[in-house]
């Protein structure tokens, strides 16, 4: 008898682990452990050594009220709707933690189907977005953003983009000229930021670094008003060191 429930023990944990499961999923609210003791009928001495390990492994979270919700390792195991918000809550913890971390507000690009779009963004009180008074889509002959995603395109791809997209001046310091955009393009090396000093918007800096996987053109970007120009090529590079690596599989 003693053998028979030594192997069928793992089986019931592992059934009493679903059954805890299906009801958490069922509660995105969370439920205390009184509450799953009630509505899964399991043996009270059974469900806390269950709850941390499905903790551990990552199925449940422990709220701070103390109740229990879905881990990610449960939301990625979930449908497709879930593993995108799983992924856009992940990666917006980030860009708020480089927001904080550089004392700027923070953006994420791609260019897509001919077209820069802009995915993402933190701001805070103290480091506010840049007030978006062309289309960014439109701009990204001024846009450090822009400058960045046309820089990992070939000669072609730049070309036709701005064919498309005639270049605009939109302060004083902005490039109009094809030719001396597609020459400072070219120039641009592909480990340095690219820099918008006022080209966009007057009294606004920018910095901008290449996120690119595969076929796909990304870039990740901040800003800075003018009165903190003495940390811009610094935070730049803070930029680069601090969330190239830890974004690139949440965004591409």
């Amino acid at each position: 008898m003693a053998t028979t429930s030594g192997r069928t023990a793992p089986y019931q944990s592992v059934r009493q682990a679903l059954r805890v499961l299906e009801t958490v999923a069922g509660h995105p609210e969370g439920l205390r452990e009184v509450d799953l003791a009630r509505r899964t009928g399991l043996p009270p001495l059974h469900l806390p050594p269950l709850l941390r390990m499905l903790c551990r492994e990552g199925y449940l979270r422990r709220l701070p009220d103390g109740a229990y919700t879905a881990g990610e390792t449960l939301l990625v195991l979930g449908s497709d709707a879930d593993r995108r918000r799983l992924r856009h809550s992940k990666l917006q913890e980030a860009l708020d933690a480089l927001r904080d971390a550089l004392g700027a507000a923070v953006y994420l690009a791609r260019y897509t189907e001919g077209e820069l779009e802009l995915t993402h963004t933190s701001d805070a009180p103290g480091t506010p977005l840049v007030n978006e008074w062309v289309d960014f889509r439109s701009a990204a002959h001024a846009t450090a953003l822009g400058k960045c995603l046309l820089s990992q395109l070939d000669h072609d791809g730049r070309h036709d983009h701005l064919t498309r997209h005639r270049a605009a001046r939109l302060t004083s310091r902005t490039i109009t000229d094809q030719q001396a955009l597609l020459g400072a393009l070219d120039r641009q090396p592909a480990t340095m930021p690219v820099l918008d000093l006022q080209e966009y918007a007057v009294g606004t800096l920018c910095a901008a670094v290449p996120l690119t996987a595969g076929s796909t053109a990304g870039a990740l970007g901040l800003s800075l008003p003018i009165s903190e120009a003495h940390r811009l090529r610094r935070t730049a590079e803070s930029l680069g060191r601090r969330a190239a690596p830890a974004l690139l599989s949440l965004t591409l």
